[in-house]
């Protein structure tokens, strides 16, 4: 793992991570000091225990999905730890009483009521996200055609759907010989040429790109 992957810096603080099963993971026990204001990396842990107990007894499953994976400790040798994927570490912060995990409850109140307002008017979803992509400098002409492209992906896959594919397995399988026969890889492949991670393959296709991925998609119903 290279080296500028293994840290996360949230609040001057450096948070362990890994990539593990196409997903970020994430060291509880550093989330727990920071939260907790802890420099003693022993007492975080004894706060972790307790509230994994308090987790598992209130019915959380969020203790059972973290991992037991390898990362670098202060002595540098590769231990083992409780790792976190994306969503568990937002449970585990709406866990925690502390000042340093408030603002974070109060934007993840803020995105629930936004999603509920998006399913009542799916208008709002598509306004969003063109907010989002012109905030992190994509042109509009860019924008129209990922939004476009979307809209595409979406009538494959509800066919898809209606002819019986169900499984993620099954999508994965037919997205990838629609992006061989389009680019002459599959979108693992064509991910790693881009030196991609967790990133969204199509957000880093450029405009003809983009056009062929419609063309390869929309061609196949």
């Amino acid at each position: 793992m290279d080296s500028k992957d293994a840290l996360v810096v949230f609040q001057d603080k450096k948070i362990r991570r890994i990539w593990h099963e196409d997903k970020w993971y994430f060291s509880v026990i550093d989330i727990v000091a920071v939260l907790t204001n802890q420099a003693d990396y022993q007492k975080a842990r004894k706060y972790w225990n307790k509230l994994s107990q308090r987790l598992r007894e209130e019915g959380s499953e969020m203790v059972t999905r973290c991992h037991q994976l390898k990362l670098p400790a202060e002595d540098g040798k590769l231990r083992e730890t409780d790792c976190a994927n994306t969503k568990d570490v937002f449970r585990l912060i709406q866990s925690i009483p502390s000042k340093k995990a408030e603002p974070f409850k109060l934007w993840l109140a803020q995105v629930g009521k936004e999603r509920i307002d998006e399913i009542e008017n799916p208008e709002l979803a598509q306004k969003r996200m063109k907010e989002i992509y012109k905030s992190k400098g994509y042109s509009n002409d860019w924008i129209e055609k990922r939004v476009r492209g979307i809209a595409v992906r979406d009538e494959l896959t509800e066919e898809w759907d209606k002819r019986g594919v169900k499984t993620k397995r099954e999508f994965s399988i037919l997205t990838s010989e629609i992006s061989k026969a389009t680019f002459g890889m599959t979108p693992s492949e064509y991910r790693e040429l881009k030196g991609l991670k967790s990133q969204n393959l199509r957000d880093h296709m450029g405009d003809l790109e983009l056009i062929f991925s419609m063309l390869g998609e929309k061609s196949i119903y």
